[in-house]
């Protein structure tokens, strides 16, 4: 999916694309060992025993001023920019800044995901770049001033409570970037809403997935063009580069950048639901195998066709099954999730009269997709074929988002390291294991 906006010199290949990725040594990705205890003491101490089995590097010194999980933190050690959000993208994201040689202090609801992000750095060689915090308010007092924050949480009532905690300590000029998914209506009333306390917000569109955000993703910022003077500096380090430069430019304001990442994310709903009728008719009406489509699909990425989803498309029809006989891909059931953004993107469509009829259509496709009974069902009685090409659309999801998918054999939601040049393995069988 290549575009380039009006006007702009945004770089036409920074989307899903394997090129457009940041290029970083393979690091260490096996799973993290077992937590230590809950403390408000530093981490540091407590991790030394295990240092040998958690990496490869030589160990952290651990000092007063070492990277820690801690409820008291010395005023020296200062970060440049902090984050709150330690799932998937948010941990990733995090180890990206880390790397790129910015001090980084990290937050999460959850004691137990800021301990692993913590060790997961120390295992890369970056644990002198992040450090990890219990409380909002000693997370939000590690950071130089103006404070710059990252949240990388559910769209909706969480990034509400997470501003809402961050407000009671932040201080006038601080900032705020929502690197979520979210309605940009709802990025322009929650900017409205901080300036009231004299804070300044970012609605920052990212895209690439897990690997993404830990190489270098693509990043569409819109809001206060101050805040984004204030982490220019950074998110060019942390994006994607390519031969135009960094996959990152200042939208507009409000929420433009959120607009930007919902109708790419739209596009993107559209690319798949293509690939997966086009697999489809090669499967089934061209009687072609497993071999044969992963060819034929290895090959349009060395044509016009070239991208992102081709490439994985291609490594999916190979991935062979590691619980069954024979590949993955045609045991995953043919029911495709979605997390919101086709939905908008089709809705926004609608409000302003403009026909989006490829990226309603793959919408309903996954609409389809979840009513697998009825769909049995009616098959029963009017003969039509009831399974849909959506099982490769979830497949393209774990890929590059970890979203998992279900088996057609046996209950559970399962998630795939489908390339190991992809993404983490972190507690991954080869094909997959029950979430």
């Amino acid at each position: 999916m290549n575009f380039v906006l009006k006007g702009s010199k945004l770089p036409a290949t920074c989307g899903r694309t394997r090129e457009a990725a940041a290029v970083h040594p393979a690091a260490s990705r096996s799973s993290a060992a077992p937590h230590a205890p809950r403390t408000t003491a530093p981490l540091a101490a407590p991790l030394a025993p295990l240092a040998p089995r958690l990496s490869r590097r030589a160990p952290q010194a651990a000092t007063a001023e070492a990277p820690s999980v801690s409820g008291k933190q010395s005023p020296m050690a200062v970060s440049q920019i902090g984050l709150v959000g330690l799932a998937v993208m948010g941990q990733n994201m995090a180890l990206n800044v880390a790397e790129k040689g910015f001090p980084i202090s990290v937050y999460n609801r959850s004691f137990d995901k800021t301990e692993a992000a913590v060790k997961r750095a120390q295992k890369e060689g970056l644990g002198d770049k992040l450090r990890g915090f219990e409380t909002v308010k000693d997370f939000v007092m590690s950071l130089e001033k103006p404070r710059r924050v990252i949240i990388l949480v559910k769209a909706g009532a969480p990034v509400d409570q997470t501003i809402a905690q961050l407000s009671e300590y932040m201080e006038p000029g601080d900032i705020i970037i929502d690197g979520g998914n979210e309605w940009y209506e709802n990025t322009e009333k929650r900017m409205k809403a901080v300036a009231e306390k004299g804070l300044l917000y970012l609605g920052m569109g990212v895209s690439g997935g897990e690997e993404g955000a830990r190489n270098g993703p693509s990043m569409m910022p819109g809001g206060s063009p101050e805040a984004y003077s204030a982490i220019e500096s950074i998110v060019k380090k942390v994006a994607a580069q390519v031969d135009s430069g960094p996959c990152v430019m200042y939208i507009g304001g409000g929420g433009a950048g959120n607009f930007v990442k919902m109708v790419h994310n739209g596009i993107e709903y559209g690319d798949m639901q293509l690939i997966s009728e086009a697999y489809d008719v090669l499967k089934t009406l061209g009687g072609l195998d497993n071999e044969e489509l992963a060819a034929v699909f290895t090959e349009w990425n060395q044509t016009e066709l070239k991208s992102f989803l081709v490439e994985i498309t291609a490594i999916i029809m190979n991935k062979k099954d590691d619980q069954a006989p024979g590949y993955l891909v045609d045991m995953i059931v043919d029911k495709t999730g979605s997390k919101g953004t086709g939905k908008w993107t089709v809705q926004q469509a609608a409000e302003l009269a403009v026909a989006a009829p490829t990226m309603a259509s793959a919408l309903d496709a996954r609409y389809m997709s979840a009513l697998k009974s009825q769909r049995v069902e009616a098959a029963k009685v009017c003969g039509a074929v009831a399974r849909l090409p959506a099982n490769l659309v979830q497949a393209q999801r774990d890929f590059f988002g970890s979203h998992t998918y279900e088996r057609a054999d046996k209950a559970g939601w399962y998630h795939t390291v489908w390339d190991e040049s992809f993404g983490s393995a972190d507690s991954a069988t080869t094909s997959g294991y029950v979430v």
